[in-house]
């Protein structure tokens, strides 16, 4: 299996960045320049073989989280300096402890709420590497470990600072041992919006928000005091997360009405997911609570039971989503009335 390099900064956003001439921003557009050099070298090059898919996995209970936190010192080498380990009183580095807190909050979700062992269903330990790279304006998932720059300063913050963004990138290594799903168009769409759909769990199950209550947005708190706008993307109004001089306006649609046909960022994997992000918000909702619940767990188990393809397209893992709300809760239940529902919102064949 090849492990896409997954990262949470789309690449049409870094090279909207990357074109800004303004002499405020030349930090930043420096800082994009090299992001995006980053992300397509791997995308070109990088191919990594992983373990088996673990579909379906439910270990009870599963084993405690075992976190380590190095420190690349500025450099791009991996992982690191051990600067904290699992059990260990905090650094002192803002950084190094948001990684080691939001590593273990997304653990708890996973076994608290869906019976999962760490990433890969087995017991994973969790690793992360924070400071990589001179003003990195990027975090990501490498197949094997967390990885987070510190931002430039201009637009962005470090990438610490937002729960969402660490749950959404652990979620890409969940996808990488459950489904597999391929890390392009409307499959890569799909890898997205589950990140998205996790990394918002996940700071909701820490924050103890019920849907109503809940942002839905993910990266809120990256942009720093200079850019219009609230986080990278919104998962109640895809389409409404920035709108800034610099960076432009949010592209995703939220129905397949405005569906964007592109080739670049694999088929628009980035920006097409807010499609079936709105669905999941629309399913949570409709039924309120926390979303980590029925909506968590529909999601949870279309993409873990090993019936999906890797190269599933929108309307499959619709009817997934369908045929696991039938097996969880039953049919014309309030739950499969309104998974049904929100596909038929977003114009999503079911």
């Amino acid at each position: 299996m090849h492990v896409p390099f997954c990262s949470i900064v789309p690449p049409y956003l870094l090279r909207r960045l990357a074109r800004e001439a303004a002499p405020q921003y030349s930090a930043a557009a420096s800082a994009a320049r090299k992001a995006l050099g980053h992300v397509e070298s791997f995308q070109a090059a990088r191919a990594q073989g992983v373990a088996t898919p673990t579909a379906g996995l439910r270990q009870a209970p599963p084993e405690p989280v075992a976190r380590s936190i190095y420190d690349a010192g500025g450099t791009e080498t991996l992982p690191g300096t051990l600067v904290r380990a699992e059990g260990t009183a905090p650094s002192g580095d803002a950084a190094a402890d948001e990684a080691y807190d939001g590593l273990g909050h997304t653990h708890r979700l996973y076994a608290e709420a869906f019976g999962r062992d760490s990433v890969d269903g087995r017991g994973m330990k969790l690793d992360a590497t924070v400071h990589f790279g001179k003003l990195y304006d990027n975090a990501f998932w490498n197949g094997s470990q967390m990885v987070f720059g510190d931002g430039d300063g201009e637009v962005f913050e470090r990438f610490t600072k937002s729960v969402s963004v660490i749950g959404h990138e652990l979620a890409h290594g969940v996808t990488q041992y459950s489904a597999g799903l391929a890390y392009r168009n409307q499959a890569g769409a799909l890898n997205e919006s589950l990140s998205d759909v996790f990394g918002a769990l996940v700071e909701q199950f820490v924050r103890k928000q019920s849907a109503a209550e809940a942002s839905w947005l993910i990266g809120e708190g990256l942009f720093t005091p200079q850019v219009q706008g609230a986080a990278l993307r919104s998962m109640k109004a895809p389409g409404t997360a920035y709108d800034d001089d610099v960076l432009g306006k949010d592209p995703q649609p939220d129905s397949m009405d405005s569906y964007v046909r592109t080739s670049a960022d694999n088929g628009g994997v980035h920006i097409n997911s807010g499609i079936p992000n709105r669905a999941f918000y629309l399913v949570a909702s409709t039924l309120g609570g926390n979303a980590w619940e029925a909506p968590g767990r529909i999601w949870y188990e279309s993409l873990t039971n090993g019936a999906l393809p890797a190269a599933a397209t929108f309307t499959v893992f619709a009817r997934a989503t369908v045929r696991a709300a039938v097996d969880l809760f039953g049919a014309g239940t309030k739950e499969h009335d309104a998974v049904r529902g929100a596909w038929e919102t977003v114009r999503v064949k079911v």
